[in-house]
């Protein structure tokens, strides 16, 4: 078997890790790994799925279709020489209904959920796709101690520090498919981002299902202003991005903290917030912005709304309208409620139309849209450090600390002189647009 193996990733930075640490292993072991869902020659494709939302399953299944037509052209290619494609379905969708996906595609060659990647790379490594045929040379704790192989540009990466979640949101499926939260230990933490920084990168992003619990199941207590602390002082990163709620005091002492926060309210209504199981209410999330803001008062603050929650009223989305419009969050995401089986609000039931769903989506997004611009007309003439992070055409586009990549802002920059992707430069603001900014460098 040819050993050139293609990882199609779906869903979330989570997912992109989880990919990264089995193509560092497989690259390890002197395979040649691509992140190509275009298609490629490969004799072996893996496609980790998503199955958080209705619109991600979608994805994931109509990809799996897409990769098992990609697999008959590819036999039929190559049927003179011998050669097969081996299709291999691994991560979240399969967790939650393997045996539907099994029956309804049986030419997918192999299945493995999310505790399941050392066995994929297990049967990989013994060029068989039988679950029986499977050895132990690999095993979760050293699976994150090899390189990863990065699918992000060189200069930034992900770094996952649990996993899992415990919380019990009435309307996500997360914990049924991943389980329950597990903290990744903070000396191999800083190790893995010494080793990232050593490799090029310099901006560090900290992800979990949910950063507050870090620690407590290892620790006994809250450990992520302990871990922050670490990572500031220790891993060379110039810049760390996280969604902090618990290291506020940390992000205050050290410059190479992104001043950046992503905190999912989900909601304001109280009794809303009551069905979700957010264990917090309208007065509560008011009191935790404005502690934000006082604290940090330059603090940039993104958040993910959703609307048509099983009994969200018009007067409740009203209500949530104008927290919209009162927060002015510098940037925001709005999701339709998607009812998934087996979590508490399943049994609510979908009482509120797709249609208006989706008109609720768009009157928010519209508000938020004139926030962000007027936002971003304030930092017209003001000059900001940027990591730039590829070329398009005629511009460069780069990020200030106040965007994460793929979901915020971005800073295009007309590419009259020659900039390096993965560098750092000052730019002056010239011209602001709904979600990105024009600029010039001033230090090239």
């Amino acid at each position: 078997m040819s050993k050139r193996v293609n990882i199609i990733t779906l869903g979330c930075s989570k997912n992109t890790v989880d990919s990264e640490n089995v193509a560092g292993y497989l690259a390890h072991a002197g395979y040649q790994v691509h992140f190509d869902r275009s298609g490629n020659d490969c004799d072996i494709v893996i496609v980790n799925t998503c199955g958080f939302i209705g619109d991600a399953k979608e994805e994931s299944v109509n990809v799996l279709l897409e990769q098992i037509e990609a697999k008959r052209r590819f036999d039929r290619r190559h049927a003179r020489d011998g050669r097969r494609r081996t299709l291999i379905a691994v991560g979240c969708l399969v967790e939650r209904y393997r045996d539907e996906l099994q029956a309804e595609m049986p030419e997918v060659d192999a299945w493995y959920g999310v505790h399941e990647f050392e066995e994929c790379v297990n049967v990989i490594m013994c060029k068989c796709v039988s679950r029986a045929a499977a050895t132990q040379t690999l095993t979760h704790s050293n699976i994150n101690t090899l390189s990863r192989q990065l699918s992000t540009p060189r200069h930034y990466a992900y770094l996952k520090i649990s996993e899992g979640c415990n919380r019990a949101c009435s309307y996500c499926a997360i914990p049924l498919i991943r389980g329950k939260h597990v903290s990744r230990p903070i000396d191999d933490l800083v190790a893995e981002a010494k080793r990232l920084v050593a490799d090029g990168v310099k901006e560090l992003i900290l992800i979990a299902q949910d950063t507050t619990y870090y620690g407590l199941d290892i620790y006994g207590r809250r450990a992520l202003a302990d871990l922050l602390e670490r990572l500031a002082t220790e891993s060379g990163a110039s810049w760390i991005r996280l969604f902090p709620v618990d290291a506020i005091e940390v992000m205050r002492r050290h410059d190479n903290i992104c001043n950046y926060i992503d905190i999912p309210l989900q909601h304001i209504n109280s009794r809303i917030l009551t069905s979700m199981q957010r264990g917090i209410d309208r007065e509560g999330t008011l009191a935790l912005l404005r502690r934000f803001r006082e604290l940090l008062p330059d603090v940039v603050i993104r958040t993910t709304l959703i609307v048509g929650y099983p009994g969200e009223s018009e007067k409740e989305f009203e209500e949530l309208k104008s927290f919209v419009r009162e927060a002015r969050f510098d940037r925001m995401g709005c999701f339709a409620y998607s009812p998934e089986e087996g979590t508490p609000a399943e049994r609510l039931g979908d009482p509120v139309p797709d249609e208006e769903k989706s008109r609720r989506v768009g009157e928010l997004m519209a508000i938020q849209e004139q926030i962000s611009l007027e936002k971003n007309e304030a930092r017209v003439g003001r000059i900001y450090r940027v990591l730039v992070d590829r070329r398009e055409g005629d511009y460069y586009i780069a990020r200030t600390e106040f965007d994460s990549p793929e979901v915020d802002d971005e800073v295009l920059i007309a590419a009259k002189r020659p900039l390096r992707v993965g560098d750092f430069c000052d730019v002056r603001i010239t011209q602001a647009l709904e979600n990105d900014l024009m600029g010039e460098c001033v230090n090239v």
